[in-house]
């Protein structure tokens, strides 16, 4: 069984490091900047990068050890078609659950679009919806009747988070993503809970 510290803890330390970051806000928030984007159609492009918890969300087989979280992480970029609305394209590492015996592991090509409030000057409320085009490995004890094997399929995707404006075109952000990915024996939610920065074009 893997060693993780609690889902809990990991959570508590990336509110106070965000907390941290947006006492010394500035003008501006994480959505919020110039004038350039990588995706077409688009302005006020950023990239981010977030480490965190993924969080399994399917049964475990009694009598065998059952650990359905692990370290996950993910990078992105995004474009805003105004300052509320935009999209984004990222890649996501869901690390490993162990169960049945075996272990499942999780991993996708992400497009959602974004939904985005600004609250006051420094911080931005946003949401997520789309898909992942996904690839997932399963294993599992002989005997315990789980299907194994490898499966690649789209999902949906959605999410929730908060960004905290930092010095320099910096954000601190706070996330939350739930993944429907396909296993070799049916499908299931994979959520994400993490904490990184984001750079504003």
């Amino acid at each position: 069984m893997k060693r993780f510290r609690p889902m809990w803890r990991t959570l508590a330390l990336a509110a106070c490091t965000a907390a941290a970051f947006g006492a010394h806000a500035q003008q501006g928030s994480g959505m919020r900047a110039g004038g350039t984007s990588w995706i077409p159609y688009t302005t006020n492009g950023y990239f981010g990068v977030n480490v965190g918890q993924s969080d399994y969300g399917g049964p475990c087989t009694p009598g065998f050890d059952c650990d359905r979280r692990d370290w996950a992480g993910k990078i992105y970029v995004g474009g805003m078609f105004s300052p509320y609305f935009g999209v984004e394209v990222g890649y996501a590492y869901l690390g490993e659950s162990d169960r049945h015996g075996g272990s499942l592991r999780a991993q996708g090509l992400n497009l959602s679009l974004v939904g985005n409030v600004p609250v006051g000057q420094a911080v931005d409320v946003f949401g997520k919806v789309g898909t992942t085009y996904g690839w997932t490995d399963s294993s599992a004890a002989f005997g315990t009747g789980v299907r194994t094997g490898s499966e690649n399929e789209s999902g949906l995707s959605s999410g929730a988070g908060v960004a905290f404006s930092i010095p320099r075109n910096w954000a601190a952000v706070l996330e939350w993503d739930r993944t429907r990915y396909r296993f070799a024996d049916g499908r299931e939610n994979v959520d994400m809970y993490s904490a990184g920065v984001r750079y504003r074009f």
